[in-house]
């Protein structure tokens, strides 16, 4: 994986930028010492680091605005950052940009259950949210794995998902509305309090742009009411394919649970020896959870069970209690924690039609009995989201590179069956040379034309999202 290399001129006035950085926020609020920026040289993406030149933790969006004026100003690149969680590499700086946190951006500023949405910094993790709304028996939908610490800064920044996005959808059905500081120190305010903004989409055009177009400092987000009950069942099957060819039966019968999560052995054991959730010794294993009235539980329970049976399951097991519901989804939820005790791995998130699942499964076990590596599966099944942990050992050498070629062919194998690139991890850097695969040169170009509307000086986290060599010519203008 390539970078640009630093520009000198940048790195010599380092002592000179930083002085006017803490000229315009308060002292600690600015972290230059090589030692405290190390803190940011990745994100979740670890295999790829650089300490930036600085680093700034402003604490409203008029610090913001005075940050990237000064840096606009400065010609200095700057990076966004939400939690650092992200997967793909979309906050990793190089050592001439600062790095703009939004670790400070926690306010809850309005709460409206009458009109059902929240306004807040985007700096407040996921969870909570739910946390703040939940004495009115309300939530907010989206819920990636990492939602305790990930901040929605950066779900919205990669369109971030989750298990229960199969029903409610992922960040960009949840979000209303955008206080978002462009690179000059321009506010803008899109969308709002409403279902929906007049004129041209723009705010859809924000969510999912990683960072490219501005910093997201205020966000308007959409709560529901809690549903009156929810219940999952575990399916055990004997192999990936008939576990795919189950969640493709389940959707096309027209059942739609809340969510369908996917595990395959390696997955299954090592969620099990973590976190003791009671899960069997099986090939594949689906968690189906439904929700609503005690009525319409049963009902889409019996359904779905009746799916699961022409399947020859090794185990159907019905939740009947909170406690054996919240012992299921345990175990699902230290999936990325629980797999990263016993390997290092690349975690992908290719995303295919529900209906490809069996082959993409078989077609995947293929390719890495070639490549000689492991992975283990788990994923969003219900809507598509793949997400393959290949395992490697990061401390032998050339293990990472033969990683990362067998995660491009998945992911080429995800765009051939008629899925994309990414489905809520983002392209960053992992991705960023693959996006030929998907798109044709008049299609990548469509989107530089938008960056440069944003951001016509590419200071804002270049080197991400597209091929080095289609924004060259604008990064060194």
């Amino acid at each position: 994986m390539q970078m640009p290399d630093p520009d000198p001129a940048i790195l010599a006035r380092k002592a000179e930028i930083v002085a006017k950085l803490r000229a315009i926020l308060p002292e600690d609020a600015v972290i230059s010492d090589p030692a405290e920026v190390k803190v940011y040289e990745c994100d979740a993406l670890t295999a790829y680091r650089c300490p930036p030149l600085a680093v700034v933790l402003p604490a409203s969006t008029e610090e913001v605005a005075a940050v990237l004026r000064l840096c606009h100003g400065e010609r200095v690149p700057v990076v966004p950052r939400g939690s650092g969680t992200s997967l793909a590499g979309g906050a990793l700086p190089t050592a001439d940009c600062v790095v703009l946190g939004v670790a400070r951006l926690t306010a809850v500023l309005e709460t409206d259950y009458a009109n059902r949405f929240i306004r807040l910094q985007t700096g407040r993790t996921n969870l909570s949210v739910t946390g703040a709304v939940e004495h009115e028996d309300f939530f907010y939908a989206p819920d990636p794995s990492s939602q305790l610490a990930c901040a929605i800064a950066g779900n919205i920044g990669m369109n971030s998902g989750g298990a229960h996005c199969l029903k409610y959808g992922v960040t960009t059905n949840n979000l209303l509305g955008v206080t978002m500081v462009l690179m000059d120190g321009t506010v803008v305010e899109l969308g709002g309090a409403h279902l929906d903004a007049s004129g041209y989409d723009l705010l859809g055009v924000i969510c999912g742009s990683e960072g490219q177009l501005g910093v997201v400092t205020e966000a308007v987000l959409r709560i529901l009411k809690k549903p009156e009950g929810a219940r999952p069942v575990l399916m055990g099957f004997g192999s990936n394919e008939v576990a795919g060819a189950c969640v493709r039966d389940i959707i096309k019968a027209g059942v739609l649970p809340v969510a369908i999560e996917f595990m395959d052995r390696p997955c299954i054991r090592a969620c099990e020896d973590f976190a003791h959730a009671g899960y069997p010794d099986v090939e594949a294993l689906l968690i189906v959870e439904v929700e609503g009235a005690e009525a319409e539980i049963a009902e889409q329970l019996a359904k779905i069970t009746e799916i699961a049976r022409r399947h020859d399951p090794e185990e159907l097991r019905e939740s009947r209690s909170a406690a054996e519901s919240a012992l299921i989804w345990k175990g699902r939820k230290a999936a990325f924690g629980a797999m990263g005790q016993i390997n290092d791995y690349i975690c992908l998130d290719g995303t295919i039609p529900v209906s490809a699942l069996p082959e993409v499964l078989r077609r995947i076990g293929e390719m890495t009995a070639g490549y000689g590596l492991a992975v283990a599966n788990v994923f969003h099944a219900g809507d598509g989201n793949m997400h393959p942990l290949i395992l490697y050992d990061a401390n032998a050498p050339g293990e990472l590179e033969k990683a990362e070629a067998l995660g491009a062919d998945i992911l080429t194998l995800c765009v051939e069956v008629g899925g994309c690139l990414t489905g809520e991890h983002g392209v960053g850097v992992e991705k960023r040379d693959l996006m030929a695969v998907q798109y044709a040169p008049e299609d990548i170009e469509a989107q530089l034309w938008v960056k440069d509307v944003f951001d016509p000086d590419w200071l804002l986290n270049p080197a991400k999202v597209f091929p080095l060599e289609s924004s060259k010519a604008r990064r060194a203008a």
